[in-house]
């Protein structure tokens, strides 16, 4: 299929990604090669290696996206007083922060776990780590952490399994949603 208008540099970027994404998640990732991302979005294989060099590049570049969000998640928490209602504000936030473009992401690391337990020590670190703070500040500062020993380890984890449950939430629901 060619493209019938002209894109700029960064929205090329996001058709490959959305486009690999999706073919990646549909057919698998060893499935899928760079010719047919290319094919789909509409342009030249030599372009799209203007944008990317392999697949593991276009995975990294998406996790790295979902990690800037975490991290822009955890400085939010940061800048919040300590509240009763603060670990609501952050999940809601988080849950709002779900697009049409992260739920590619979900299904896609669904579809691949063997993929993603190969690359996550690597390109899924961010998130990752920016989610661990976000539970430790927000156990710390929902009223459940002692200042002098930290969080609760126990809270701590609880708060993870809450954020990372949106994400299966999300791609659970994707279905109905689509229908």
């Amino acid at each position: 299929m060619k493209a019938d208008t002209k894109r700029s540099g960064p929205q090329t970027r996001a058709q490959i990604q959305q486009v690999a994404l999706d073919l990646f998640s549909s057919r698998g990732y060893d499935a899928t090669s760079l010719r047919e991302i290319a094919e789909r979005v509409g342009i030249t294989k030599a372009s799209l290696y203007y944008h990317f060099r392999s697949k593991e590049e276009i995975v990294g570049s998406v996790l790295g996206s979902r990690g800037d969000e975490g991290a822009e998640l955890l400085d939010w928490v940061r800048a919040q007083p300590p509240s009763t209602d603060l670990l609501e504000q952050a999940v809601l936030r988080w849950v709002d922060s779900h697009t049409g473009e992260k739920l590619r992401g979900i299904r896609f690391v669904t579809a691949n776990p063997g993929l993603m337990r190969a690359i996550s020590r690597d390109a899924g670190g961010p998130i990752r780590d920016a989610l661990t703070g976000v539970a430790e500040l927000l156990a710390e500062r929902a009223g459940q952490g002692d200042v002098e020993q930290g969080p609760d380890p126990e809270r701590v984890l609880l708060v993870r399994m809450a954020l990372l449950s949106i994400n299966a939430a999300v791609a659970a629901s994707a279905g109905a949603g689509n229908r």
